[in-house]
């Protein structure tokens, strides 16, 4: 796994530098200021001083010599790889010479923008676009989102001097008209829809009563965010004796005898042409999502259901009025009240595990960190911890979310992701965050004000997962065991670390402003009609990119983020494949990211454009091999194999993807589920074998504690505008109890008992993992077409709309 990048390249936020096109070479930017080094290697350390944030220049100037240094890392970037050698050749560049010529270009052009911003004031959209675009990016998407749209507008540039479109910018503009996405769904619009809004905060009993009427419907749908959602609702519904299919990206699960459409999905997979009595939406705050929220978009506006149940947060009810008033559904809104208390505590646990009680869940980002912290739980204790967490087998979860809800024995402590936010029935006393920041695949990231409240809601569950199933077995085996009733408590959370606390409080206070759009993406008849506009040779990414520049949209919506996609398209830019099948790829759950993954793309994509060589066993590029060696028996260790049981585990889960919309090309479907089954068995393995010190991770969260705050001081002052440098050096300085002493050393004053109070000046790049993603990735693959359970019921005030 590679280490995170951007975080090193931005010396203003982490005093070790970045890897540029020089290697070695330490550049000064601003007159001396901001140092530049190379990143150090994994394992490494580089020791550095750490400059002031801000000095005497404003934050555009600041900001101009990140823009430079990002461009820079482009360069290093664009310059070495097999994966960038085929993206840049789809975009017409043939030699290394011409690509330097562009890029020293377009270095010139983000400098003469940031002069324009910086001595002219120039920072709109139509007098400084590139400027507007690449601040924009830096303060919705942080430093990873920057370097993201840098690439973009680099790749733009030179396609668009390339390949001139000009004769058919009104059609463009026309196709590119996406305001009225109710359209797209006229056999939808057709009927008289009834929308059921149950809203409430965490454990108030929203999604028991929505789910009370999808069982007693003839007809259902269940949409959820988490693939173990889905199962959860499966296994409930089976286990009661009414006949429900499972149906996921990677996963079919149809019952015996099943003659009437009961589908529990992720939410991208809800079949928008099936008519259904009842159709349930879980999470559906969820649609304002920046990557996943035109999903719930398409479900809700799409959904063919009699009744339509939303359940969520208070914030959506003024979106969901406007939108049911432009369907013309009619709105019932039911409100609830949380069943119990909930109440932060006074002080975190100082990082002592002793301090750990019965009940008490510790909230974590990663699988590695995940069983790290399992590993500490048990020694320090001497009493069993379970584990959750989204990628985990259902079966498995399931008997670990039993272990840990049956009082009678020794599982004390849960250990869990941000999956238990979502859903999840466990009887949890307290939550614990062990980090308010989380990987997101590309940087850390301060978690967000209601991912903080999703998850701290989860303190004081009102009932356990037990009662979500009563007693039996289900159609698939899954064992259900009798149900463990508790009552409602008050809810207690707080943190590992000190200086996490404070900002749990904060967004346990903090109201959260009403949802003011929903996020959709082009239909695949859309991207159709726009790409015949265009050359024969034209990238799709770069039509993409401008179908989402030319897109006019109402306020009640806005473009989801392109991320990866754009990288897939131009991958795939030399095999001959359909737009359909290119776009379908573009939906698949494949990352760039994961070393090796690019060539298990590309071999995938051969195998469809030649349509055959898709047979398991004669995939070149999948590591089938791993399976032949032990946990230890890797070059780098466990931490080597687990790396390439994890790329293992990705192909699959893409073959398994991919094999049900290119049913003829991937046909060893049954043999994929049975090694993925083995692949996830050795993963356990590693990581029941790992073993991490609990204090080298409380460093770690401290190091990124301390980038994370400098980073939003610095977007807070660009996107304020007109802030002063003098008014950041005094906001800087009344950071939480952190500061920076004269060598330049991050310092901490602790708690009394801390003991990580000191310094933290190295970085910690062993423990530097992927996030577990909890957003069910292998799900998403409905493209755009034009054609954990409450079971209390608490009392809801409902009114009509």
């Amino acid at each position: 796994m590679e280490q995170d990048e951007r975080d090193r390249r931005l010396p203003i936020l982490r005093t070790a530098g970045y890897r540029g096109g020089s290697g070695s070479r330490r550049e000064d930017l601003r007159n001396g200021r901001f140092n530049y080094q190379p990143a150090a290697r994994p394992g490494e350390i580089i020791s550095t001083e750490h400059r002031p944030l801000l000095g005497k220049e404003s934050a555009y100037d600041t900001f101009g010599a990140l823009l430079q240094a990002e461009c820079t890392v482009m360069g290093s970037k664009l310059r070495t790889g097999e994966l960038n050698r085929q993206r840049i050749e789809s975009w017409g560049i043939e030699t290394r010479g011409d690509l330097e010529d562009e890029l020293e270009k377009f270095r010139q052009r983000v400098k003469q923008a940031c002069d324009r911003a910086t001595r002219r004031r120039l920072v709109g959209k139509a007098e400084n676009p590139l400027f507007y675009h690449l601040r924009q990016a830096f303060i919705t998407g942080h430093t990873p989102g920057l370097g993201a749209q840098l690439k973009i507008e680099f790749m733009t540039s030179i396609i668009r001097a390339r390949h001139s479109t000009e004769a058919t910018s009104g059609l463009q503009q026309k196709i590119a008209d996406l305001r009225y996405p109710i359209e797209w769904y006229p056999a939808t619009r057709a009927l008289h829809r009834t929308v059921h809004l149950h809203v409430g905060p965490t454990n108030s009993g929203k999604t028991y009563h929505a789910l009370q009427k999808l069982e007693a419907a003839r007809t259902g749908i269940y949409a959820g965010p988490l693939r173990l959602l889905a199962h959860e609702v499966y296994t409930r519904f089976n286990a009661k004796g009414k006949k429900c299919a499972l149906i996921t990206g990677e996963e079919r699960r149809i019952p015996d005898g099943l003659d009437l459409v009961m589908n529990s999905c992720t939410v991208e997979m809800v079949p928008l042409n099936t008519l259904v009595d009842v159709a349930v939406i879980d999470e559906i705050q969820m649609l304002g999502d920046a990557d996943r929220g035109w999903a719930w978009t398409q479900a809700f506006l799409g959904v063919m259901a009699k009744e339509v149940h939303l359940c969520g947060e208070l914030r959506v009810i003024p979106l969901i009025k406007e939108l049911c008033a432009a369907m013309g559904d009619k709105l019932v809104i039911h409100r609830y009240e949380r069943l119990g208390a909930l109440e932060s505590e006074s002080k975190s646990l100082k990082g002592d595990l002793q301090k750990l009680e019965k009940g008490d869940a510790v909230i974590l980002f990663s699988r590695f960190a995940i069983h790290a912290m399992k590993a500490n739980i048990e020694k320090a204790k001497g009493r069993r911890c379970a584990v959750v967490y989204g990628s985990l087998p259902p079966e498995t979860r399931a008997q670990q979310a039993a272990l840990f809800n049956d009082p009678d024995n020794d599982y004390d402590y849960l250990v869990a992701s941000n999956a238990v936010g979502m859903g999840l029935n466990l009887s949890i006393k307290r939550v614990i965050f062990e980090s308010t920041s989380k990987h997101n695949g590309l940087a850390h990231v301060r978690l967000s004000v209601p991912e903080i409240n999703q998850i701290a809601g989860r303190a004081g569950r009102y009932k356990s997962a037990h009662d979500a199933i009563k007693n039996g077995t289900n159609e698939a085996g899954d064992s259900v065991l009798p149900a463990v009733r508790s009552r409602p408590t008050t809810g207690l959370v707080t943190t590992l670390d000190f200086y996490d606390l404070p900002i749990v409080k904060d967004a346990m206070k903090t109201v959260v402003p009403p949802l003011k759009a929903a996020g959709i993406l082009p239909t695949a008849d859309v991207i159709l009609r726009f790409v015949k506009l265009f050359p024969a040779e034209t990238p799709l990414s770069y039509i993409l990119v401008r179908l989402n520049e030319l897109c006019t949209l109402t306020p009640q919506f806005f473009m989801c983020q392109l991320k990866e996609q754009l990288e897939v398209a131009d991958l795939l830019h030399p095999y001959k494949m359909s737009i359909l099948d290119r776009v379908a790829f573009l939906t698949a759950p494949a990352t760039l990211r994961e070393p090796g993954f690019a060539s298990v793309l590309v071999e995938f994509a051969q195998s469809v454009s030649q349509n055959s060589g898709g047979e398991l066993l004669d995939m070149k590029s999948i590591p089938l091999e791993v399976l032949e060696k032990g946990i230890h028996d890797d070059a780098e260790g466990v931490k080597g194999y687990l790396r390439k049981a994890e790329l293992l585990h990705k192909a699959l889960t893409l073959y398994l993807w991919l094999s049900y919309r290119f049913a003829g090309v991937f046909r060893s479907q049954a043999l994929a589920f049975h090694v993925k089954g083995l692949v996830e068995e050795k993963i356990d393995e590693c990581l029941a074998d790992i073993r991490y010190d609990i204090k080298d991770m409380r460093k770690k969260n401290l190091y990124q504690h301390k980038i994370m705050q400098q980073e939003e001081l610095l977007r807070k002052q660009i996107e304020s505008e007109e802030s002063t440098v003098d008014d950041a050096a005094t906001e800087g300085d009344d950071m939480e109890r952190l500061g920076d002493d004269a060598t330049g050393h991050f310092e901490v004053t602790a708690e009394s008992g801390d003991d990580s109070a000191g310094t933290v000046d190295e970085e910690l790049a062993d423990f530097e993992m992927a996030n577990e993603s909890e957003d069910s990735p292998s799900s998403n693959s409905n493209i755009p077409a034009t054609v954990g359970l409450d079971d209390r019921k608490p009392d809801a005030t409902i009114s009509t709309v």
